[in-house]
């Protein structure tokens, strides 16, 4: 096996031409125990053309690996099963992996069968499956996913109303540190005669009740959160075999056929994620198989389901949460183009909740990025004008174009490739100019800063200088500094997770003179 993966790793390196005229032609003239020797040639055939061969040689090479199916030797035939999937492979090849099941005898092989029909598997597939050939238990659910992917496929019902809503229970998932604004835009929004109550507020979510019929689009009217999730039911077992029983149970339950169900177009499909544990393969195939043995009009797919079902961790058990997956955000249409450093879309609208809405604002983004910050304060309204500056022109571009997609109306732009050190360059910024500068300025993980401390300096400097009196500054500060010039008034601070470091969300306020 040790020669095998290092000869394999030879064949890597080469190219496609290499590769089949050179190596796969001495393999095929090679005896019967060269060809043993030299099986890695297979398995690089798949890999090599997969990520650099034509739809012409691909076409070349399907030939050939269905040609070693035939083959006399079990391993030479397990390799080409294998390779298969990796190039791409139809109907035809679907038909002569079944051929081959129908007759081997070989535990392995047919392992290897089910591995590669559960990739490639359509209708023949789920034909054989469903007449009681199948000899793997999670084959014949990702078959019927893939034919329901194509025949069928999902979407999330965003305008339908989900009338039974009997003590469900609802978490607003965000970043720790953003609770009160998730929670008090909910209060704001919603009223208190409104469609969700606040149920509890604790570390990373909002957890909300439906007081009336609701719909999916009712709850991505809000802004701040990261995902919204509804919550199946809490497992708390003291064994590995209970667990898996009791989260598929979970999965399959009348409440989560009900919001499937009402919330679905097409087929039913999700993937099963652990969260905060890392990959649970084995753990995903065991409780997603139970589960369709309980449900099997419910189907576990990793591939572009419109669900996902979380598994999170909660005390001595799991909270099991069926999620949306939307993508892109429906709230965040206008996020055309990103840069690597771009704000997460939920913090920046929490961020111009933060700054409050003042009529006749004048805004100012001094690391403008893609623009998000700029946009979500423009969206509240009383905007009159605003200003993106920053130093990449890539960056630049995208800002304008991501804040022309919001169509914002009767709001004057400005984007323009500088330092924020020279805005006094910039038509319409100067002393006293600004009512609010709202930022999340480089952080130094992303895009190197050689001093960071004298760039913080300099902006805080700049905002003391550009902003009117009474103008408000909000922006996340990666060090512990804070201005020298008695006018910024700081008015809050608070401790917010950026993605694996913290960061601190500031508010200061710009004093008279």
């Amino acid at each position: 096996m040790k020669t095998d993966k290092d000869f394999y790793r030879q064949l890597r390196v080469l190219s496609c031409g290499q590769l089949w005229k050179v190596e796969v032609a001495r393999f095929n003239k090679a005896t019967a125990k060269e060809r043993m020797e030299r099986v890695a040639v297979i398995r690089a055939v798949g890999v090599v053309f997969a990520a650099s061969g034509t739809a012409e040689q691909r076409a070349e090479v399907r030939l050939w690996l269905v040609g070693l199916l035939r083959d006399p030797c079990e391993k030479i035939r397990r390799y080409a099963i294998t390779a298969l999937p990796k190039i791409g492979a139809g109907p035809g090849e679907e038909a002569e992996l079944l051929s081959l099941l129908r007759t081997t005898v070989v535990e392995r092989e047919q392992k290897s069968l089910g591995q590669a029909l559960d990739k490639i598997g359509g209708p023949a597939t789920l034909e054989v499956v469903d007449g009681g050939r199948g000899f793997l238990p999670q084959t014949e659910q990702k078959v019927k996913a893939s034919v329901a992917r194509s025949q069928r496929p999902s979407k999330i019902r965003m305008d339908r109303t989900l009338s039974r809503f009997t003590r469900l229970r609802i978490h607003l998932r965000c970043r720790r540190g953003l609770e009160k604004i998730v929670r008090d835009e909910v209060k704001e929004r919603m009223g208190p005669q409104g469609r969700f109550r606040i149920a509890e507020v604790r570390r990373g979510l909002v957890a909300i009740t439906p007081a009336v019929p609701f719909s999916v689009a009712d709850l991505y009217t809000l802004r701040c959160f990261g995902t919204v999730n509804f919550v199946l039911g809490t497992v708390r077992s003291t064994n590995a075999a209970e667990s898996i029983e009791a989260l598929a149970a979970t999965i399959t339950s009348p409440l989560s056929r009900e919001l499937l169900s009402t919330f679905t177009e097409g087929s039913i499909r999700y993937r099963l994620e652990f969260i905060s544990k890392g990959h649970q393969r084995g753990a995903v195939r065991l409780v997603a198989n139970r589960a369709y043995a309980l449900c099997p009009d419910i189907l576990n797919d990793a591939r572009l389901a419109p669900w996902a079902i979380d598994i999170h961790p909660a005390g001595r058990g799991s909270s099991v949460e069926l999620r949306p997956r939307l993508a892109p955000d429906p709230r965040f249409y206008y996020r055309r183009q990103d840069i690597a450093a771009a704000s997460h879309p939920p913090l920046a609208a929490c961020m111009a909740r933060l700054a409050g809405k003042v009529e006749e604002e004048i805004v100012w983004d001094p690391f403008c990025g893609s623009g998000l910050e700029l946009v979500e304060r423009a969206l509240l309204g009383g905007v009159q004008s605003v200003y993106g500056t920053d130093v990449s022109p890539e960056a630049i571009a995208i800002a304008r174009d991501n804040f022309s997609v919001a169509k914002v109306k009767s709001i004057q732009s400005k984007f323009t490739c500088c330092d924020f050190r020279d805005f006094a360059a910039v038509e319409g910024l100067g002393p006293d100019s600004i009512t609010l500068i709202i930022t999340n300025p480089p952080m130094g993980r992303r895009i190197r800063i050689p001093d960071m401390r004298g760039l913080f300096a300099d902006f805080f400097t700049v905002a003391a200088t550009v902003l009117k009196p009474g103008g408000r500054l909000v922006f996340v500060n990666p060090l512990r500094i804070g201005p020298l010039d008695p006018s910024l008034q700081l008015q809050s601070r608070q401790v917010v997770d950026l993605g694996g470091f913290d960061g601190r969300l500031e508010v200061y306020l710009k004093s008279a003179r």
